[in-house]
Formats: C-alpha cells, structure tokens, sequence
C-alpha cells in the first residue's frame, strides 16, 4: 500500500488517528485501553516534560499514532516482527507523522530490547501488546526502559489465567491458577505479579499504575522504578472455598499449613498463585487521568464516531477502577450469591448500597458488571441480598 493508495482507500479512525488495518489484527473493541494508555502516556508528558515511546509489536500502527497526536510522544519506536505489515504501517506513519517522530524496524522484540540496552538507548513508555501471554518479551523488556518509565502489557491467555489450564499457568506465570468466580481478576494479578517478580530479580520495583479487563484481555501498566524493599504480603495466594464461596489470602508463612475456612467445610479451600494481591491501581494517577478524560471529552467534537466509546466512557471507567482499588483482591458475581442464597440475580447498586449502609466497602467493578466487590464476608453478602429481596416482595 503507498501514500498515494491511502488516500482513496477505505480507513478508519480511532481518536485523533486515520488509518489502514491492512492484514494486521486489529480489535476495535480493545479501544478503551488503547484510551487508557494514551492518557497515562499524556500525564507522563506533562509531569517529565518529554515522551519517547517503544511500540514493540505494533501491527498497523494505530498506537504509535495515537501516542504522538494525542499524547504528544517527541518520537516512537514502531516495531513490527511480520515484515508483510510493513507497507501498510509505513503508509499510516507517513500520512500523519513527521519522519523525525518515528522509527520502522521488523525485528523480534526482544532483539530490539537488546539493541536499546547495548546503546543505552532507554524508553520513557514500552508498550508489549501481544497475543497469548507477554512473558516471553517481559524480562527483556525491563532492559530497555527507563527508571520511572511506564510498561504496558497486554495478555490474551485466558485459558491458563482462568483455571481451565492450571499446568500451562505453571509453565508460563509460575503461579498455579485454579477455576473460581473471580478468574477475570485473577488474570490481571496474575500478570502483575510476574511483572512485580522479574522487575525485584533485577533489583528493581514496578508499581501499578492501572489494571483493565476487557473482553478476554488483560492489560497492566506498572511504573518501574529502583527497588527499595520487597513486600511478601502483597504477592501471594488466594484461597477459594468452594464449600460457601469465600474468598481469601494466604501469604508464604502460612504455607505447609493446612488452610481452613470459617464455614469448616471438610474440604479445605484451594488455592491459585502466587500473584499479586496488593492494589490494581494508583488512586493518584487515576484521578489525574479522570481530569484529562473529562477536559478532552469537553474539547471533543460530535461526530459519526460518537457511538465508539470515548473519553466521557474513560471518565466513568475511571471512577470504578478508583473505587475498586482499595478492596481485596477478588470480587463476586451476582450470580454466585443468587445461586449460592438460592434465590434469584439480586439488584447489584441496591445490594451495595446496603452492604455500605452496614458498614462494609462496596463498589462495582469493571471486571465484571454484574458483580461487586466488597470486604464482606459471602454469608453477608448472602444475608443482605435476602434482605433486598424480601424488601422488594413487601407491599407499599
């Protein structure tokens, strides 16, 4: 595909950024975390003053776009290992960047790690947006960034981060990963735990930025930054009792003991892990984030893309991962606590506006929108929603 092609040919847009997907993957429902990234990439800008950015698989290139024109990243390194791409990422680079502002190479990503490690040449932003699992790019990938740069990894291994492959989890996280109701959170701990594990081996300290779920997709931001102690509470196990469906840590000391649950249930609760079991996100930076979605959204003209998701969905996504960032490390569906109370889908706001109302944390999370995630117990969760019920059947 040349420039002259480009201009007749069908294209499509996504932010400030026209473009051809060619024959690479693309998935335009993985919008929003595109979003999420050019926003962190833009407060990164404007706290350190300069933006140098690795895409290190790139596909078409809509990344490396968006992160100049929106983000105003100074250059991109776009990089792309399927040679066949290239006519079509050049086509896309060219129309909207100056040739100063990026860079084209068709190299494995981790020898371009290398190659930047062995010039000193070091990222401010490394983005590793893969299919199956990132762990083979993410230790060589801390070679070439920059201490207080931000990694953004993105997993599509559902299948050994949901429990249905607990032996591919060993193979490919280190962790072991069991089925439970919360395996869509367990992906992104997972994931960030490996990123916390590798980053501490090389003395090191990544520190979360923002955790999103999407579709099967999990993407983590960490901030890598020298290591100044290492935390055993925060990377660990979670339990799961399948007898009443609670959830649970367990941290390394516990370990060679036997794990019992409250509900003493003859069997005791599995366990998954290790993965990290601290907070998904930086409240600090998400309300940055927050801010700008909201001024961008202002600043944003009506058009026929109105009905993609944008900033004002940024905005609100936003919110949630704030309010979720403070509770433990698992959530529950509401249909976990119908099935498990026997009674039908409870309301999900009323049922957390009562958990609230009785002292608990409560929010929805964006994990799953049909669930909420709250430091009450199941049985509490139980109870209440028994209680929402019975107050809806009550006459007036």
């Amino acid at each position: 595909m040349d420039t002259l092609s480009w201009q007749t040919d069908a294209c499509q847009t996504e932010g400030a950024a026209t473009f051809h997907t060619g024959q690479a993957f693309f998935r335009n429902t993985s919008q929003t975390g595109r979003d999420l990234a050019v926003l962190a990439a833009s407060i990164y800008r404007q706290n350190h003053g300069h933006l140098r950015v690795l895409d290190a698989m790139t596909g078409c290139g809509v990344r490396p776009l968006r992160y100049v024109l929106e983000a105003s990243a100074d250059f991109v390194w776009a990089n792309e290992g399927n040679w066949e791409l290239h006519d079509c990422l050049q086509a896309n680079l060219v129309h909207s960047l100056e040739p100063q502002q990026y860079r084209i190479t068709h190299q494995d990503a981790n020898a371009v790690f290398f190659d930047c490690y062995q010039r000193k040449d070091f990222y401010d932003l490394i983005d590793v947006d893969c299919f199956g699992s990132p762990m083979p790019a993410l230790a060589n990938s801390l070679w070439a960034i920059k201490l207080g740069g931000l990694l953004y990894l993105t997993s599509t291994d559902g299948r050994a981060t949901s429990g249905r492959a607990p032996s591919a989890s060993l193979q490919t996280y280190g962790a072991y990963a069991r089925a439970h109701p919360a395996v869509h959170e367990q992906g992104l701990r997972l994931l960030m735990g490996a990123v916390m594990q590798q980053a501490a081996a090389r003395g090191l300290g990544a520190q979360p930025v923002f955790c999103w779920y999407q579709g099967e997709v999990n993407r983590v931001m960490v901030r890598i930054v020298r290591q100044t102690s290492w935390d055993d509470s925060c990377y660990g196990f979670l339990s799961y009792c399948h007898g009443c469906g609670q959830f649970g840590t367990v941290g390394w000391k516990k370990l060679g003991r036997q794990v019992r649950c409250y509900c003493q249930a003859e069997t005791p609760p599995v366990l998954s892990g290790p993965m990290w079991l601290g907070q998904l996100h930086d409240a600090k930076a998400l309300i940055a984030m927050s801010e700008l979605a909201a001024t961008w959204q202002q600043k944003r003209q009506p058009s026929h893309q109105d009905s993609q998701p944008g900033w004002a969905f940024c905005h609100e996504q936003l919110a949630i991962l704030q309010a979720e960032a403070a509770l433990p490390p698992y959530h529950y569906p509401l249909a976990e606590i119908g099935r498990r109370g026997k009674m039908d889908i409870p309301p999900r706001d009323q049922l957390i506006t009562m958990l609230r109302q009785q002292g608990f944390g409560a929010t929805r999370t964006h994990l799953n929108p049909q669930a909420i995630k709250t430091d009450a117990p199941i049985r509490q969760c139980i109870q209440i929603a028994r209680q929402v019920a019975q107050s809806s059947l009550s006459p007036e």
